[in-house]
C-alpha cells in the first residue's frame, strides 16, 4: 500500500494510526497518518501560505520515505501529546527532591519520553543524616524507586518506559552501581552507564589509585584503585552488557552550551547529552533512498542537501508546536531549541554501492555524508535564525555573536522502528543478519532483508559477495572507527553498539573501551552475543544442536539430597571431565512425581549432550519453587528441579543465577519475544525497549 511493505503497515496499523475509542482504525493509509503529522508540525509556520508549502514539504520527504521524526512525533501530533523523545531530569539529595523527580519522570513517561538521570549527587549509602539522625540508604535505592514507578506506569496504556541512570565513576558507591543488574532482575527499567572522568582514566593509565569523594559535601571519603574499578565495569559488561561508558569530561569539553553548566546524564540510549530539565526531539534521514548510479559517488547530493534543509525546519517546528510535561522543560527546551537530526540506512547505501561496511573506503564514505550533513543543518539553523530569531540562550553558548536558531542540530539515534516503517537498516549500525528468524507467540516468522533477497534472485547459486557483511562479522574495532567517523561531526553524541562474539574475552573488552577512550567518541556501549539468558533473534542460517552420542561407558557419581517429596538420588555422569547426563530417581513418592523426576533428567541430558552448559542448565532450573520446600543440610531445596541445579551446581561452581523479567522478553505490543540485545527493537512491530515507543 502507497510503496510501504507489509511489515511496516503491520507496525503503523499497530500503533501509529488513529483509533477511535473502540479502538477501530480511523487512519487507514500511510498518507493519512503523515497528513496529520504534517499538517500539525507545519503550524508553526507564521501564515497560511507558509502552512501550506511546508505541510506538503513535510508530507512530501515522510511519503517517501526520505525523513522521519521519532515516534512521540508520528503518534502524538495533532492528538495534545508531548512530540520529544529524550529528556533528562535532575535528582537532588532530599526526599522532597527525590519523589518529585519520581513524579516528573510518571509524567514525561506517560507522554512517551525516555529519562536520564544523574544520581552522583545523592550522598553515599551509610552517610549520616543530620536532619532525621538516620543513616543515608545511597543512591541505588533511590534508582529502584523509580524503576519501581516506572514499572508502574505504563505509557499509553501498553507501554513501559525506558530510563538511564548515571553514576560517577569518583562516587563512594561505585561498586554496588556497577554491580547491581548482575543478578538479571534488578532495575530492568534502567539501562546504566559509568560517568568516567579524565582523571580516573589517567589513573588508570598510571595503574595509581583515585579519589572517592561525597558529592554533597565534597569530602573525600576514601582511595581506590582505578584497575580495580575499571576490572569491575569489565566484568559486569562481559557478563550482561551494563555499563555502559560516557567520557563526562569530553562531552562538557564539546558541548555547545557548556557555559550553562555541566551535562551530567543522557537520554536512555546515550546519544543525547541533556542539561537538567532539557528535551529533544530527533529525526532521520534515510540515506538508502539518496543513492543514484547515474550521479557522482552514485549519490544525490542535491537531494540529500534539500532533505536536510527540511529536517532542520522541520524539527525546529516541533520545538514551537509541542506540548511539554513539565513547565521547567518547555522553558529549557525553548530557551536552547536543541534538534537532533541524524540518519539511517547506512548499511543499505553500503551494499547498494557494493563497499564492505569494515573498510577504510565505507568510512570515508560515512565521513563525507556526515561533514555535508552538518555543514548543511548548520546553515539551515542559520537561515531560520535570520528568518526567526537566535535561540534565547545564544549568549550563553559557543555560537555568542552569532546566528544560530539552534543550539545544537545533530544526533546520530537508533532508529529502531522508524527504520522498519522506511524499510531500510538502522541507524549507522550493520545489518543485523540478511536472514533471521523471529519468535512470534507460539511460531516463527523469516525475515528476509530486501536487498539480500533481490541479489539472490538473481544470483541463485552465486557465492555471497563480501559487502554482505552482518554486526557479528565485524570486528569491534572496526564498530568503534565508524563511530568515531560519525561522532567527529556530530555536536550531541552518537547511539551505536558495539557488538562481540559469545565468546569474546574480557581483555577485550577492556581493549575497546580504552581504544573508545583514545578516539573522541563521548561514550560506548558494548555488547557481548548470548550474554543475557534468553537469545531469540538468530540467523536462520544457525545450525540445530545435535545430541552428541554417548559413549558405552561413562564415570559418574551419585548424590542424594532431601526434596519434600521424599529422598531424590541424582546420577550425574561425565565425558570429557564435564557432566554429560543426568539420571534421577525418588521413592515412595508417588507415580506422578517420580515421572516428573524422570523427565527433568531426561531433557536436563539432553540439554547437555547438545552442547548447552551445565551453568546454564542450572540457571534455568536453580530457584524453580514447590509446593514442599525443606531444608538439606541447611540449604533450602524449593523442589526437585532446584535439587538437580543445587548438586549440578556443586559440580561446575558457583553459578550467578539470572532472572528473566517476562516483560523485558516479551514485546507488551504484539507479544513477540524480544532480541537479545542491549537496546533490543521487537523484531515485529519495532517496539523499542530503551525508548519504550
Amino acid at each position: 500500500m502507497q510503496g510501504f511493505s507489509e511489515n511496516a503497515l503491520k507496525i503503523l496499523r499497530a500503533r501509529y494510526f488513529k483509533k477511535n475509542q473502540n479502538g477501530d482504525l480511523i487512519e487507514k493509509r500511510p498518507s493519512d497518518l503523515f497528513k496529520r503529522v504534517a499538517n500539525h508540525i507545519a503550524n508553526a509556520e507564521k501564515n497560511e501560505k507558509d502552512k501550506k508549502l511546508w505541510g506538503d514539504k513535510f508530507f512530501n520527504a515522510m511519503m517517501q520515505r526520505d525523513f522521519l521524526p521519532n515516534s512521540p512525533t508520528l503518534t502524538g501530533s495533532g492528538r495534545g501529546l508531548c512530540l520529544s523523545a529524550c529528556f533528562v531530569l535532575p535528582i537532588e539529595d532530599s526526599l522532597k527532591g527525590i519523589f518529585e523527580t519520581v513524579k516528573n519522570a510518571a509524567l514525561v513517561h506517560k507522554e512517551g519520553g525516555g529519562t536520564g538521570f544523574d544520581f552522583s549527587k545523592i550522598r553515599p549509602q551509610g552517610s549520616f543524616v543530620k536532619k532525621t539522625q538516620g543513616i543515608a540508604s545511597g543512591p541505588i535505592s533511590f534508582l529502584k524507586v523509580i524503576d519501581a514507578g516506572t514499572e508502574a506506569v505504563k505509557q499509553g496504556g501498553t507501554r513501559r518506559g525506558a530510563n538511564m541512570g548515571v553514576l560517577r565513576v569518583d562516587h563512594p558507591d561505585i561498586k554496588e552501581f556497577i554491580t547491581m543488574k548482575l543478578d538479571g532482575k534488578t532495575a530492568q527499567n534502567f539501562n546504566i552507564s559509568v560517568s568516567i572522568t579524565d582523571k580516573f582514566m589517567k589513573a588508570l593509565k598510571n595503574k595509581t589509585t583515585y579519589d572517592l569523594y561525597d558529592h554533597q559535601s565534597n569530602k573525600i571519603k576514601s582511595k581506590i584503585a582505578a584497575q580495580e574499578i575499571f576490572d569491575l565495569i569489565v566484568n559486569s559488561a562481559w557478563e550482561n552488557g551494563d555499563p555502559g561508558l560516557i567520557f563526562i569530561d569530553r562531552v562538557n569539553k564539546l558541548n555547545p552550551t557548556r557555559v550553562q553548566g555541566p551535562i551530567c546524564a543522557t537520554n536512555p540510549c546515550g546519544e543525547q547529552p541533556l542539561h537538567d530539565y532539557e528535551a529533544c526531539n530527533l529525526g532521520s534521514i534515510n540515506l538508502s533512498n539518496f543513492f543514484n548510479t547515474e550521479l557522482k559517488d552514485q549519490f544525490d547530493w542535491d537531494r540529500f542537501e534539500e532533505n536536510i534543509k527540511i529536517g532542520v525546519r522541520f524539527l525546529d517546528d516541533v520545538i514551537d508546536v509541542n506540548i511539554y510535561p513539565l513547565k521547567e522543560i518547555d522553558e529549557m527546551a525553548k530557551s536552547n531549541r536543541r534538534i537532533g537530526l541524524g540518519v539511517m540506512g547506512f548499511a543499505d547505501l553500503l551494499i547498494k554501492m557494493k563497499i564492505k561496511y569494515d573498510t577504510n573506503e565505507a568510512r570515508k564514505i560515512g565521513g563525507k555524508i556526515v561533514m555535508f550533513l552538518k555543514k548543511e543543518a548548520v546553515a539551515a539553523s542559520q537561515k531560520l535564525a535570520q528568518e526567526r530569531g537566535n535561540f534565547p540562550n545564544i549568549e550563553k553558548s559557543i555560537y555568542k555573536d552569532k546566528k544560530m536558531r539552534n543550539a545544537a542540530v545533530l544526533t546520530i539515534a537508533p532508529t529502531g522502528t522508524i527504520s522498519r516503517i522506511a524499510g531500510c537498516s538502522s541507524s549507522i549500525e550493520p545489518v543485523f543478519a540478511f536472514k533471521v528468524i523471529s519468535k512470534i507467540l507460539d511460531g516463527e516468522i523469516k525475515d528476509f532483508h530486501p536487498l539480500y533477497q533481490e541479489w539472490k534472485k538473481e544470483h541463485p547459486k552465486g557465492p555471497v559477495p563480501n559487502y554482505f557483511i552482518t554486526a557479528s562479522d565485524i570486528s569491534p574495532k572496526d564498530h568503534i572507527k565508524m563511530q568515531e567517523v560519525f561522532q567527529e561531526e556530530v555536536d550531541s553524541a552518537v547511539s551505536k553498539t558495539i557488538n562481540f562474539p559469545n565468546k569474546t574475552t574480557k581483555k577485550d573488552i577492556a581493549n575497546a573501551y580504552l581504544m573508545a577512550f583514545d578516539m573522541k567518541i563521548k561514550g560506548i556501549t558494548v555488547y557481548r552475543d548470548g550474554c543475557r539468558a534468553l537469545q531469540v533473534l538468530y540467523k536462520a542460517e544457525k545450525k540445530e544442536p545435535r545430541p552428541q552420542e554417548r559413549p558405552d561407558s561413562l564415570p559418574s557419581t551419585t548424590h542424594k539430597i532431601s526434596t519434600g517429596f521424599g529422598n531424590l538420588y541424582i546420577t550425574i555422569s561425565y565425558f570429557n571431565e564435564k557432566p554429560f547426563e543426568v539420571f534421577t530417581s525418588i521413592g515412595k513418592s508417588g507415580y506422578s512425581t517420580m515421572a516428573d523426576a524422570e523427565a527433568i533428567g531426561r531433557l536436563t541430558s539432553l540439554a547437555l549432550r547438545s552442547g548447552i552448559s551445565a551453568d546454564q542448565v542450572v540457571n534455568q532450573l536453580k530457584g524453580i519453587g514447590g509446593s514442599e520446600p525443606t531444608f538439606h543440610n541447611g540449604s533450602l531445596v524449593q523442589s526437585i528441579p532446584d535439587a538437580i541445579a543445587q548438586v549440578l551446581e556443586r559440580q561446575v561452581g558457583k553459578v550467578n543465577v539470572k532472572k528473566q523479567d517476562l516483560n523485558t522478553i516479551t514485546c507488551p505490543i504484539c507479544g513477540a519475544t524480544l532480541p537479545d540485545e542491549k537496546c533490543p527493537v521487537c523484531p515485529n512491530c519495532a517496539w523499542t525497549k530503551c525508548t519504550g515507543t
